[in-house]
């Protein structure tokens, strides 16, 4: 999974995941849609919509597939070494966990975990499926989430996508909250109206569980009134809280109700601050509110530089905006070299 995309979840690449609202902070603009000079209004997403970044199995040095034992068991040396980033000895130490004793999950887990990742052993789908299945028959709600995105994806057992809504049921039913996120994509996914409702419920679930892609995909579904009552105020909330646990697009969708007083006492200030982490981080569509932002002074003090700087950045993304390049024109030689110099910066800190 890593030669695809080890920092974002595949699975359902093909499942029309959620239908983003136009303004998402997910994907590119399109400028001919962009709203008045100066303002942060929708702007209409081209291109097919990323997935959601969700911690998974095939996240690099992911820690959360692989449980530690409940409170009051003895110290998890193999997960605390997991971890760590000490792999060998994590194999090493749940290994001889699972020979003291055949129905220890938890160490079953992890071993699916290094297996699919090849963290200290030679990478092997295969086994790891067949950890995760022995782990599954304790009930254990970690490898049947993991079995699940294996069997949608078609990794280490054919591609199976009923087996795979299954084992995400049972993982759901068992407690997993990120097997309750990817079954409410894979419910969202349908079409049908009548999955909204569902889930809504399996991203509440994850919500709940401070997962930020969940609570973006929940707040849209409140913002736009769909599978649950309409309330820009709840979903301003969940922005707030997505943003707050590192979720990008929360991010950006709530700098863009902050700005607009959506759902939310209106603070330009603030919605700058939050445009400016996201544009940080590499966001293209926060990068253009950015550079909006700066070419006419709102929520921050006016400066060309910056806002052909970010301009740039976000253009180098491909989301050009006519209405900058025209506003901006007017910079010296001197500006647009430094603007230029800042912009390569930002893209290269990234």
């Amino acid at each position: 999974m890593r030669g695809r995309d080890a920092r974002r979840l595949a699975v359902f690449a093909g499942a029309a995941l959620l239908a983003l609202p136009a303004w998402g902070a997910s994907g590119p603009a399109d400028p001919a849609r962009t709203a008045a000079p100066g303002s942060i209004g929708p702007a209409a997403q081209t291109g097919k919509t990323p997935m959601p970044e969700l911690p998974s199995p095939y996240t690099p040095n992911y820690s959360r597939g692989a449980v530690p034992p409940a409170g009051g068991q003895p110290p998890d040396f193999a997960y605390g070494a997991y971890q760590k980033g000490q792999y060998v000895t994590a194999f090493r130490e749940a290994t001889k966990r699972i020979e003291a004793n055949p129905k220890d999950a938890a160490a079953m887990t992890l071993l699916g975990e290094l297996y699919n990742q090849g963290l200290g052993v030679k990478q092997d789908p295969v086994k790891a499926a067949d950890w995760y299945r022995l782990a599954a028959a304790q009930n254990d709600a970690s490898a049947m989430a993991s079995l699940g995105l294996m069997a949608l994806d078609g990794r280490g057992m054919p591609k199976d996508p009923k087996a795979g809504r299954r084992w995400l049921e049972q993982a759901t039913a068992h407690g997993s909250p990120t097997a309750a996120y990817n079954l409410g994509l894979i419910l969202i996914g349908t079409g049908a109206t009548a999955d909204e409702a569902a889930a809504a419920a399996q991203f509440r679930k994850a919500s709940d569980a401070e997962i930020g892609p969940a609570q973006h995909d929940l707040g849209v579904l409140y913002l736009q009134g769909r599978g649950v009552p309409k309330d820009p105020s709840k979903a301003a909330e969940l922005f707030r809280r997505g943003a707050d646990n590192g979720d990008l697009a929360s991010e950006v969708e709530y700098a863009i109700l902050l700005f607009n007083g959506t759902g939310v006492t209106k603070d330009e200030r603030a919605a700058a601050r939050y445009f400016l982490h996201a544009a940080s981080r590499g966001n293209a569509i926060a990068q253009n509110r950015v550079a909006r932002l700066y070419a006419v002074g709102r929520g921050v003090a006016k400066n060309p530089v910056e806002a052909a700087a970010w301009n740039l950045a976000a253009a180098g993304q491909g989301l050009s905006d006519a209405w900058l390049d025209q506003t901006l024109s007017g910079l010296s030689a001197d500006e647009r070299s430094r603007a230029e110099r800042l912009a390569n910066e930002r893209i290269e800190q990234r």
